[in-house]
């Protein structure tokens, strides 16, 4: 673990060097200041977890140094040192929010307490802080990874904010090319575990006499070609997030040790003895029911009472509604650009094929059509409904046609207008939220000031 930062602030240089030496002694990473102006330049310099400061010094005194420190980071802990007529005046600085006083004199071994309170306390608070910062702006930072418009999409983009925020296990079950595993990497970055290591494993890829050294690793030795130590999972996860992918196609013999794993927090290497400590959160990913798994004995149902403390649904893309659309779009303009080819409109018979068609791989199969759309297959060789399987195009309905004729019309108003959204509000008549909320709906799709 990095030392805790000090930030020693006093006038008198005895007090200061012999401070200095006695934290340093203690581990503490110690810098020292002898007045407060000098001591603000290296709390912006060097962001301490905590600062000590005699209450008397010439020029601003402690009390003020508190209030210049607390504007610039309320994170960083101040303790005061004062002496005996100081005592109602510190009283006064705690409530101003100072973490501590000592008064003088004071034991060595006591500052050191207080000073170890007073960093733990900081490092809380700024884990706080940057969470809560991460969480204000998550809902627009989900929109742009996990997309579409549609309120079920919403709902799983708020529900996984709420979650993100407690550290607790997860399962997320959907279908086949759902986005699972892009939900359980969002869950990670929105979480306190942001900066631990994010892995996955794909429980149903692994040989069943392998998974354990897979899962809990090996010694040297363990068993028959294990040549050398090798870090299981879990282990490997620690302190971040572990996903295990297609948990139902897991052994039930591997279950019941992962179960242990779960509920003790402790994995034991194959061939060894001795216990390691688990602090990380665990994903199970299905695309099945795992309380019907369960329920019919496939699945161990104490393993599926464990992991489910909380559970995201996620919708299968024929109950999205205008998300098809507007994430075709989406994968279209990447791979175009991507590809190097031409943003091409698409063809009101290509909408009513693509709104028509059941994606029963999901986001998965809609991205790679898209991307063969935008390769130039299905214009050069064959209509979209023949590339996605169809017998003959599909004329689109009313909607979809007000729909298109809308894009178009925005589009070319938008390439008239040098891409500035108020300009193109006056031209069209229309305020400046119905036209942003049409683009979202439409997938249209700007770059440049406005």
């Amino acid at each position: 673990m990095t030392p805790t930062a000090v930030l020693i602030v006093d006038d008198e240089g005895i007090v200061r060097n012999a401070l200095n030496q006695w934290l340093s002694l203690s581990g503490f990473a110690v810098s020292a200041a002898a007045n407060a102006r000098e001591a603000m330049a290296k709390v912006v310099e060097t962001r301490p977890l905590v600062v000590i400061s005699d209450v008397r010094m010439p020029f601003q005194s402690g009390l003020e140094l508190l209030t210049a420190i607390k504007e610039q980071d309320p994170t960083i802990a101040v303790i005061l040192i004062t002496g005996h007529g100081d005592v109602p005046m510190a009283v006064k600085a705690m409530r101003d929010g100072a973490f501590d006083f000592l008064q003088k004199p004071y034991e060595p071994e006591q500052l050191v307490t207080v000073i170890e309170r007073a960093a733990n306390q900081a490092r809380l608070q700024r884990e706080l802080l940057d969470l809560r910062r991460r969480l204000d702006g998550g809902s627009e930072q989900l929109a742009g990874r996990l997309i579409g418009p549609s309120r079920a999409m919403e709902e799983v983009r708020n529900l996984l904010l709420d979650i993100a925020a407690i550290d607790t296990d997860v399962i997320i079950q959907g279908e086949t090319g759902t986005g699972k595993e892009v939900v359980a990497r969002c869950l990670h970055d929105f979480s306190s575990r942001a900066q631990g290591p994010f892995v996955a494993v794909n429980c149903a890829a692994i040989p069943a006499e392998l998974i354990e050294s897979e899962l809990f690793g090996h010694e040297s030795g363990a068993f028959t070609g294990s040549a050398g130590v090798r870090i299981g999972k879990f282990e490997f996860a620690n302190h971040g997030t572990l996903l295990l992918d297609e948990i139902e196609g897991m052994p039930l013999l591997a279950q019941a040790k992962v179960l242990r794993v779960i509920q003790e927090r402790m994995v034991e290497r194959v061939g060894s003895n001795r216990q390691i400590p688990l602090d990380l959160r665990i994903i199970a990913a299905t695309k099945v029911n795992l309380e019907r798994e369960a329920n019919a004995g496939r699945f161990r149902a104490d393993l599926y009472f464990r992991l489910n403390t909380a559970t995201v649904d996620l919708p299968p893309l024929r109950e999205r509604g205008d998300d098809t659309l507007f994430l075709f779009q989406h994968f279209l303009a990447l791979a175009q650009r991507r590809f190097n080819k031409p943003e091409l409109p698409l063809h009101p018979a290509d909408i009513g094929s693509i709104l028509a068609h059941e994606w029963p791989g999901n986001v998965r199969e809609l991205k790679a059509a898209a991307d063969r759309f935008a390769m130039g297959l299905s214009r050069r060789e064959q209509s979209m409904s023949a590339l996605l399987g169809a017998n003959e195009p599909i004329e689109p309905g009313l909607a979809e046609r007000v729909a298109s004729y809308e894009r178009r019309i925005i589009e070319e108003e938008l390439r008239r207008q040098n891409n500035s959204i108020a300009a193109v509000c006056l031209a069209l008549g229309v305020p400046r939220r119905t036209l942003t909320e049409k683009m979202t709906r439409l997938g249209v799709t700007r770059s440049g000031p406005g």
